[in-house]
């Protein structure tokens, strides 16, 4: 599938269907374009498809079942929504928590190969069912423990709001845990 170029091309992706529950749609919002009139669309549909299928048929499907409905916070971005983002983080303009877009390729840049040459997607998800359930400090790792025992994931980060989490994808995983909700750093 080509970039699209037109309403009727970006329809036909946002129709695409990742897993039984989420589409391509779902992953394409993204409040740094939208704020800044930039398009979020991938350069090469084919590989942001197929990565994406990946993150939501062996995570966030598994995820969604045992926890409850999921919500997309952010996944997929545009190498330059990304690049915005990295360029405002690094002014001091508070929202913009991007990384630059070689840390972020094969994470939330879904259709750009690692350093390695290797592919993945990442999504920031919140599942209110889990955070209304767990609130209390440290909560978040219940979560960690149930996703490192069940699923392939690659990396995992956490916030404290919500316990709002970077799911990760990767053809090559890295089996690693972080948090920025207490208690801080690399878990595990």
């Amino acid at each position: 599938m080509r970039k699209p170029a037109s309403v009727d091309t970006l329809d036909k992706l946002g129709r695409v269907r990742l897993s039984k529950h989420f589409f391509m749609r779902d992953m394409l919002h993204s409040e740094i374009a939208q704020f800044h009139g930039l398009m979020n669309v991938p350069d090469d549909a084919d590989l942001a498809i197929e990565v994406g299928t990946r993150l939501c048929e062996d995570l966030l499907e598994p995820i969604q079942e045992r926890w409850g409905r999921i919500t997309i916070r952010s996944a997929y971005r545009s190498r330059a929504v990304n690049q915005l983002g990295c360029d405002m983080q690094a002014a001091g303009k508070a929202g913009y928590n991007c990384a630059s877009n070689e840390a972020n390729a094969a994470g939330h840049i879904w259709d750009m190969l690692d350093a390695k040459g290797h592919k993945g997607a990442t999504a920031c998800i919140v599942i209110p069912d889990f955070a209304d359930a767990h609130p209390e400090e440290g909560g978040w790792q219940v979560l960690a423990e149930w996703i490192d025992a069940e699923l392939p994931y690659s990396s995992l980060f956490f916030f404290p709001k919500l316990w709002a989490v970077n799911v990760s994808w990767h053809e090559k995983p890295e089996r690693r845990v972080d948090s920025y909700a207490v208690p801080k750093g690399r878990w595990g």
